[in-house]
């Protein structure tokens, strides 16, 4: 009963269809900032994660060294 109504609220389709251009051009934007943003994400991601591999790797050799020293 209600539902073309509720459809009606969220959903347009213009009859004119240039209004489609600004609508693509603005997504478009958006998407490829998104991707952007996702690669930028990723490699900030793994230099951090190496940097916290070279401090692990520091720290246990540093407690290996020192093991070794107290024998």
């Amino acid at each position: 009963m209600y539902q073309p109504f509720v459809l009606s609220l969220f959903l347009y389709f213009p009859e004119d269809k240039s209004e489609y251009g600004p609508a693509a051009i603005t997504f478009i934007i958006f998407m490829i900032g998104a991707i952007l943003t996702m690669r930028l994400i990723i490699k900030v991601s793994k230099r951090e994660a190496q940097k916290a591999k070279e401090l692990e790797e520091k720290l246990i050799s540093g407690q290996r060294t020192q093991g070794n020293s107290e024998h």
